[in-house]
């Protein structure tokens, strides 16, 4: 079991930069007062460097400010432990502000508290939970960077090479593994609620409680990546958020569910009726009229949109139903009290600062301006198909409609699509400019 009362020698200090990767610094113990009443420097650049950690030139954040430091303040109480680590070690989330701790508007983390305030500006306040999928791979699969199913070690040495979706046999066979996953979570105090065998070979979804602190359940869903790597590696597995390790397997989604409560706690989604509330409707509308723009957020990555399958439990536009896990904005069955959204868009591998961002400011939008959903879709979605604009299918082509997404701009600021968008096209260039393995074989 991961437990380790020793007193740690380090903690580690980190902000989450555009693609979620967590970026910062290892100090000895004894720094950790200082830093957690003072913080610690990096270059603003940092936040926004490209999904290998370059420098990303065309954001006029590295030579046109001489690559200045921003502060970097602990947005947690108290360090928390890393159970898995090696030797006695604990960690802490900050999120970087100007060097005079203002707000930084390029941090993905302020980006959703902005998003948040505009909420409490109107007395409201969204409630929040995700579901996280990933795949849990053979720790050969790091060497030969080709995913491979693992070896369940308790369960009789045989590979989950097949799919077993909410098979119990499955996660009994790796009972081990998600008792110290568990008590990762305890000790990191990460709400981890159901564990479901999902979809895929070795595939699984763990969902997280929900909470009326956006900022907090981002925060979760951040950490929740980086404990499921460490203890699958202490398992002597590795794993993988990426969207569509398999081509031929389903891929690892990220479903946000959210609600919003007034300032007397009341959830004004709910009117007492299986269809919710006009604000509901608003916020759906909301959700649709900018899913489109919203894309390179929600699938980030050249991989991403590969997930993005006719049958495949993806949406491939932008339409909603009651009950209906075939549409992107679905609206789950439940009690009044409990009456909330499901967007069902992102890819595993999205920033999810960046996500509840996107989501929650569409709905918020939708709301302000009283907007009004299309009819709700019944049956399968998968046959309407050519009756709805699909949502953007290509890299490139989801960077123009963000750059372009006045909506994007107005709610995550200019300053960000900017900073975003000039990330993505250098990891474009230099993913287009592979020739890969199939082209060799078919052309040369």
């Amino acid at each position: 079991m991961l437990v380790n009362d020793e007193k740690p020698t380090e903690f580690d200090v980190f902000i989450t930069d555009f693609n979620g990767n967590l970026r910062g610094k290892r100090f000895p113990a004894k720094s950790m007062e200082e830093i957690m009443h003072e913080g610690m420097k990096l270059p603003v650049s940092v936040v926004a460097l490209d999904n290998w950690g370059n420098d990303v030139l065309k954001n006029g954040l590295v030579f046109e400010t001489g690559d200045s430091d921003g502060l970097c303040l602990p947005v947690q109480n108290q360090a928390v432990p890393v159970p898995w680590a090696a030797q006695p070690r604990k960690q802490i989330l900050a999120m970087i502000h100007k060097p005079d701790g203002s707000p930084c508007h390029l941090d993905p983390r302020q980006i959703l508290k902005n998003i948040v305030d505009r909420y409490k500006k109107l007395g409201l306040t969204p409630v929040v939970a995700t579901e996280l999928e990933f795949y849990l791979l053979d720790r050969e699969s790091e060497t030969s960077q080709r995913p491979i199913p693992p070896v369940v070690r308790n369960g009789n040495g045989r590979r989950l090479q097949e799919t077993d979706c909410y098979s119990v046999k499955e996660m009994d066979g790796l009972a081990v593994f998600f008792a110290d996953v568990r008590e990762a979570c305890n000790q990191q105090n990460i709400p981890a609620d159901t564990i479901i065998s999902e979809l895929g070979p070795g595939q699984f979804e763990i969902n997280m409680v929900h909470t009326d602190d956006a900022l907090l359940a981002a925060d979760h869903a951040s950490m929740f990546k980086r404990l499921i790597s460490g203890v699958a590696r202490k398992h002597g597995m590795a794993s993988t958020f990426m969207a569509k390790p398999y081509p031929n397997e389903s891929g690892n989604g990220m479903h946000v569910h959210f609600s919003v409560i007034d300032e007397d706690g009341k959830n004004v989604f709910d009117n007492g009726t299986d269809e919710g509330s006009a604000l509901l409707k608003q916020a759906v509308a909301g959700l649709l009229n900018h899913m489109a723009d919203s894309m390179l957020i929600f699938a980030p990555h050249l991989n991403s949109y590969r997930r993005f399958q006719a049958g495949a439990y993806t949406p491939t536009f932008a339409g909603w139903g009651y009950g209906n896990r075939t549409v992107a904005v679905r609206i789950p069955e439940s009690s009044n009290a409990a009456r909330r959204i499901e967007h069902r868009v992102s890819g595993a591998d999205a920033n999810p600062y960046l996500v509840l961002a996107a989501v929650l400011g569409a709905a918020l939008n939708g709301i302000e301006n009283k907007m009004s959903p299309p009819k709700p879709i019944e049956g399968n979605a998968y046959t309407l198909v050519d009756l709805y604009e699909s949502l953007p299918s290509r890299w490139d082509d989801a960077t123009e409609f963000f750059k372009d997404s006045q909506f994007l701009n107005d709610y995550l600021g200019k300053d960000f699509v900017n900073a975003f968008s000039a990330a993505k096209e250098q990891e474009q260039n230099r993913l287009f400019g592979q020739i890969s393995d199939i082209e060799y074989k078919s052309y040369l």
